[in-house]
């Protein structure tokens, strides 16, 4: 039962449910309210007073309205709604009052402060600053703090909102920031001095809402006024986070994140973040041919042509990536197959189903941790394999949520109970009785560690039966951005990997996680000189995923576009183009020559992928049971920074590696 009130707003009559907090009533009546601590997905600090509202009828004084429930307001004498206004002069006194206290101490930074454009304080201070100050005392002044390499602080601009607080210990799980002191020695400061241990910390960086907390790698780079904004999709991971890209000229400089509730709601990981610098470095920007042993540059043509020759009348394969778009997958496939040949994204060994999007996708969304009562992890890692995914099944937690983990004990943020790494446990569970699960909504997430294996079809059909006994969500946590839409489209061979392996040529499209073995004859196309590189006869230098539009369907199957926002380096083109120019050569020219028609080709062939932004219904279809090994489970990603090529080539990423294989690895001191 929905207990809705009726609130008088700046004379507007609006309708809201009684649960909601004045500032919430407000944005519904179209009245924007000043915050600075005040964040909708934190808990109310109320303790920067900006958000003042006088309340008709109330106490003589102003209200905070980020602290107030509508339901706590009193109605008029006759019964009329409670009033409540944003504008009187009472409210612009008070608020003018609050900023001129905030202001007391905030240093005159704004010429060489990196939040200058885009902070909070400054918009605020136009509308509710003065011009001069009455405060003749010495400022107060504080030491900035070691956050790490990622989060640079000028703890003296800090307005004591708590949000940093707030989001670290809620959000990301960790207990490292706090504050102390009492009136002006208050401070926020770290625990002993520690820096922050966290995939998500970077996001403090877009809460702090003056210059305290700013990114150290993009310090002084850039001004806001100054980039270009694109909004796209990461790769990062396969949750699909929204993200901004800002560019200046041809140069990536910042990646910021975008609101999307249903996946990644306002979060980024520190890998999505900040690997930004791998975009530069370690480039292809020129196609080779290797002869006698050694690559050597060469133009377009020579390369295509040599391609062309080395494929004709071959047998051959294609190789998908894991940062590939759905186009380039789709483009390759038709390549390959109109060559005889055969295409498989499942580069780990993954044993996922071929056209049963029930066992490679599941029919939970990310959307359905946030309210589950109890969740499952079969094989997965979150914290490191999808960190944003994490927090929100630490949101589930915090909410009474039981979590449950199969494989080894690692730090998750949360507790959990651990049933040990054994596969075979699934055997034990099918066996007891469900019906006290069943009544609740419960999400089975089955990572890549537990498919990657021998067994792992086995461990799939006993988790989906598991699903299916306790009327569970099942969801599969990806850990490659292109498998997916990979799947979505049909690359996949039979016998999997062993059919590409067995081809006389490779055709490798960003493949860098496993090695090729010695024999077949190598075509590699992919944007950053790794693994795949090294073991190449051709080089086709591609685009990055900034430097194209691509679909990609993330882990619960949801497509979604990813826009271009710079240019590929030197000779490099986009993905796509490659392979329609390489098909000419091979006299097989593929029917498109835009990317606009390659999409409609490919929507044409796959429906869903049409519906961007949507997640499809996926029919259950129960895989066939087998035996389930007893080797432990092992997760399916062991450093969370060098999980990619693009990662790898960043200065930044292998510093985080070193820094936290360090932190592993700290001897303890004797108590």
């Amino acid at each position: 039962m929905s207990d809705t009130r009726k609130i008088i707003i700046d004379g507007k009559e609006v309708e809201v449910e009684g649960a909601m907090t004045l500032i919430q009533a407000c944005e519904e009546a179209g009245v924007e309210i000043p915050r600075f601590c005040y964040h909708e997905r934190l808990s109310i600090a109320g303790n920067c007073r900006m958000c003042l509202v006088e309340v008709v009828g109330g106490p003589p004084k102003p209200a905070a309205s980020c602290a107030m429930q509508v339901r706590d307001l009193r109605p008029g004498p006759e019964g009329q709604p409670p009033v409540v206004k944003t504008n009187s002069p009472m409210v612009k006194k008070a608020r003018e009052g609050v900023m001129e206290f905030l202001l007391i101490n905030h240093p005159l930074d704004c010429p060489i402060c990196d939040q200058g454009g885009e902070c909070d304080l400054q918009d605020q201070a136009m509308a509710y600053g003065v011009d001069f100050s009455r405060y003749r005392e010495p400022k107060r002044a504080t030491e900035d703090l070691d956050l790490g390499p990622l989060v640079e602080t000028h703890m003296t601009r800090c307005i004591s909102c708590t949000r940093c607080v707030r989001f670290t210990t809620e959000v990301a799980g960790i207990h490292q920031m706090g504050q102390t002191g009492r009136g002006e020695d208050a401070e926020i400061t770290a625990y002993l001095g520690q820096t922050l241990d966290s995939n998500l910390q970077g996001n403090i960086i877009d809460l702090c809402p003056v210059g305290a907390l700013v990114s150290k790698p993009y310090a002084f780079t850039a001004r806001p006024w100054e980039l270009s904004k694109t909004e796209s999709i990461d790769v990062m991971d396969a949750l699909g986070s929204n993200i901004r890209v800002d560019t200046k000229g041809r140069e990536v400089m910042r990646f910021l994140p975008r609101n999307h509730d249903g996946v990644n709601e306002e979060w980024i990981s520190d890998k999505t973040r900040f690997v930004w610098d791998g975009l530069r470095r370690q480039r292809l920007d020129t196609p080779y041919i290797r002869e006698n042993g050694k690559l050597r540059k060469a133009d377009w043509p020579e390369a295509l042509a040599a391609a062309a020759a080395a494929m004709k009348g071959k047998k051959v394969a294609g190789l998908i990536g894991d940062l590939a778009s759905v186009e380039a997958t789709y483009a390759l496939k038709q390549l390959i197959e109109g060559q005889g040949g055969v295409v498989e994204c499942r580069t780990d060994g993954a044993k996922l189903p071929a056209g049963n999007r029930s066992g490679y996708v599941g029919t939970a969304t990310v959307e359905d941790l946030d309210h589950a009562q109890a969740v499952m992890l079969i094989g997965a890692n979150p914290a490191v394999e999808a960190p944003v995914l994490n927090a929100r099944i630490r949101k589930a937690w915090t909410r009474g949520a039981d979590v449950a983990l199969m494989g080894p004990a690692v730090d998750l943020t949360y507790d959990y109970d651990h049933l040990g790494d054994s596969p075979s446990l699934l055997n034990d569970l099918l066996k007891k009785d469900h019906a006290d699960i069943a009544e609740k909504s419960s999400v089975i997430v089955v990572g890549m560690g537990a498919l990657a294996r021998e067994d792992g079809a086995e461990v799939l059909a006993a988790a989906m039966a598991l699903a299916e006994a306790t009327q569970s969500g099942f969801m599969v946590l990806h850990t490659a951005a292109s498998r997916v839409g990979a799947m979505d489209v049909g690359a996949v061979a039979e016998n999997g990997i062993n059919d590409v392996l067995a081809a006389d040529v490779i055709y490798n499209l960003g493949a860098d996680e496993g090695d090729i073995p010695a024999g077949p004859f190598v075509i590699y196309q992919g944007s950053h000189g790794d693994r795949g590189a090294h073991r190449a006869d051709i080089i086709l230098p591609g685009a990055a995923y900034t430097e194209e539009g691509g679909l990609f369907v993330n882990t619960e199957g949801r497509p979604q576009l990813a826009a271009r926002a710079s240019f590929a380096p030197g000779q490099a083109k986009e993905n796509w183009a490659i392979l329609r120019a390489l098909s000419a050569e091979l006299d097989a020219k593929l029917p498109f020559d835009s990317l606009a028609a390659l999409r409609k080709a490919l929507v044409a062939d796959v429906p869903h992928l049409g519906n961007i932004d949507q997640v499809a219904e996926n029919a259950w279809q129960p895989v066939a049971t087998g035996d389930l090994g007893d080797s432990p489970l092992r997760f399916a990603i062991a450093d969370f920074y060098l999980s990619n090529p693009i990662a790898r080539a960043s200065q930044l990423m292998a510093e985080l590696s070193a820094n936290a294989k360090a932190r592993r690895e700290k001897p303890l001191a004797a108590e």
